[in-house]
């Protein structure tokens, strides 16, 4: 896995063909570490689109200039935004009313429940191109 100090968000590709992006505990989501973070999705997923789950608890902060930049179109087919607990949710239904999100997306507390969600609808047998690997990012 490729890292940088002072990392932000690991980018890996699940088994199951999701896109897992996991943001540090205590990470300042700012514009330029999210700008890095839907860079990496776009770059990995090379043209094809992924379900993408979103590890965003413990974040210690989600500026706004960053929600911009999540608003944007990017590789993600479906996003889960998985969280850990009611505050969490109340911050991820605000940000959902006040800026809808570019493709469908739903906050969870629950890794299964989320990955399930991502999962439906897609055909069985639906082949993607794996690419193996993960990438670390850093807001430097």
């Amino acid at each position: 896995m490729a890292e940088a100090d002072h990392v932000d968000y690991t980018l890996q590709l699940q088994p199951d063909n999701v896109l897992l992006l996991a943001w540090h505990p205590g990470v300042r989501i700012e514009a330029q570490n999210a700008r890095a973070a839907v860079d990496a999705v776009n770059g990995f997923a090379g043209g094809t689109r992924y379900p993408l789950l979103v590890r965003m608890a413990n974040a210690s902060h989600l500026s706004r200039a960053a929600r911009d930049v999540f608003i944007e179109p990017c590789a993600a087919s479906k996003i889960a935004l998985l969280g850990e607990n009611a505050v969490d949710r109340i911050l991820v239904d605000y940000q959902l009313a006040a800026q809808p999100a570019p493709c469908p997306t739903r906050f969870f507390t629950s890794e299964a429940e989320a990955t399930a969600w991502l999962l439906e609808g897609q055909p069985a047998g639906e082949s993607l191109t794996r690419r193996a690997g993960s990438l670390g990012g850093s807001s430097q």
